[in-house]
């Protein structure tokens, strides 16, 4: 029997938590073997409130997972966002030892180490640090040092930055459920993984991942992440607004949403009705398609009104010239499109995981990029662990791997 490269991605969202076992073919290709989705319970924002209920929705969807791949999961690389992430850019220097030759990896890890020694905020740990861009004893805009002659290495980098205990509840969620988190990777990274095109990456793009409860924006410029920022407002924000204005149960206001929503209203005909079922009502009623459709695009123009103030406020709205990748569980609704090049006079597409086989039915959609772009990380880096497949009722342990993001991740304490 032969070996395969196994690789796990859990994406515990606001909304839903969604666990891939993927195979890495010999072509490199990747192939969907495992799937487990469940419905998420006690995440708030992209933040754990309830542990019982976040470790409960985590387990039935290794359960799921493990039944569908035939293998046992010990071991996952997790996304992570919420209000609690933060970044910061920064410059690492090192000296070179000019009878040594060229620049090796250990003189990039010496600069990146360098970089990382900033002042953090009180409960705070460093997630990623992604390089920038290089200076060679003066020369900037290096992509690649190594192999290269200098006597001094300079690195501008991109540090991102979690609340520690938000980092531990999660941790403990995910460890409570019976796996090993390897790595946490901050949700638009993974998406940017699934999504992007190489021509997006090197000429500058925003990808906007909108999930229920929060709005995740990294840009990248020249192939890697300049910028990254999470937004509190997201599509549970508009089930609300939907469930507050027209008097619904929040399932019922999310069901309409799904099923009817649009955010452009103008697009919407004017006699088009949609039957509820309201709160204090005996039969059903119906409301105008237009009148939720306003409803909606009021909160997504806010949504793409707080994206563009934060490029504002970053410096780089104005190096975007493939405007803005609109992805995440929200990007399905139609007219979102049209709404985001209104509102922020750039280019824009709604963008879904590519180029997938094996069990992709459920995820052709804009909500499984995170979950997608998480498995893209193992393929893209090499590093998943070749192991030897056993039959079902003897499923093999620990299937893991140690990502990499275009540089380096901060090394686990």
């Amino acid at each position: 029997m032969g070996t395969e490269q196994i690789i796990v991605g859990l994406d515990v969202g606001t909304t839903k938590v969604c666990l891939l076992v993927g195979e890495i073919q010999e072509d490199g290709d990747l192939r969907i073997i495992g799937v487990g989705l469940e419905h998420s319970q006690g995440m708030s924002r992209g933040a754990v409130s309830d542990i019982g209920l976040v470790t409960e929705a985590i387990r039935s969807a290794k359960k799921q997972a493990e039944r569908t791949s035939g293998y046992e999961i010990s071991r996952a690389l997790v996304s992570i966002a919420g209000q609690h992430i933060s970044s910061i850019n920064s410059r690492g220097v090192t000296g070179l030892n000019a009878n040594r030759g060229v620049i090796t990896q250990a003189d990039v890890d010496r600069a990146l180490d360098s970089a990382r020694a900033v002042a953090l905020p009180h409960n705070a740990e460093i997630l990623h640090i992604v390089p920038r861009t290089y200076t060679l004893d003066g020369q900037e805009g290096v992509r690649n040092p190594l192999g290269l002659h200098a006597f001094r290495l300079e690195v501008e980098a991109h540090i991102i930055t979690a609340a520690t205990s938000s980092v531990q509840n999660l941790e403990k969620g995910v460890k409570d459920a019976g796996i090993m988190v390897d790595r946490f990777v901050l949700n638009p990274l993974a998406s940017a993984q699934a999504t992007l095109t190489e021509s997006e990456r090197e000429s500058g793009v925003a990808v906007v991942d909108i999930g229920g409860g929060t709005t995740d924006l990294a840009v990248l410029i020249g192939g890697t992440v300049w910028h990254t920022s999470v937004i509190a407002v997201g599509g549970n924000h508009v089930t609300s607004d939907i469930a507050h204005v027209l008097h619904l149960p929040f399932d019922e206001a999310e069901r309409i949403k799904i099923e009817y929503g649009h955010a452009d209203a103008s697009a919407v005909d004017r006699d088009d009705l949609v039957t509820v079922e309201s709160f204090g009502e005996d039969f059903a009623t119906q409301v105008l398609r237009r009148d939720l459709a306003s409803i909606i695009e009021a909160r997504a123009d806010e949504i793409f009104m707080l994206v563009l103030q934060e490029l504002k406020r970053s410096g780089y709205d104005g190096l975007l010239p493939a405007g803005t990748v609109i992805t995440g569980g929200t990007a399905a609704l139609p007219g979102i499109r049209e709404t985001a090049r209104r509102v922020m006079n750039l280019p824009a597409r709604v963008a879904k995981p590519e180029g997938l086989t094996g069990l992709v039915d459920k995820l052709n959609s804009p909500a499984f990029s995170t979950s997608v772009g998480l498995l893209h990380f193992a393929r893209q880096t090499g590093l998943a662990e070749t192991i030897t497949p056993r039959p079902q009722r003897s499923r093999p342990n620990a299937i893991k791997w140690l990502g990499q993001l275009w540089g380096k991740l901060a090394p686990e304490e």
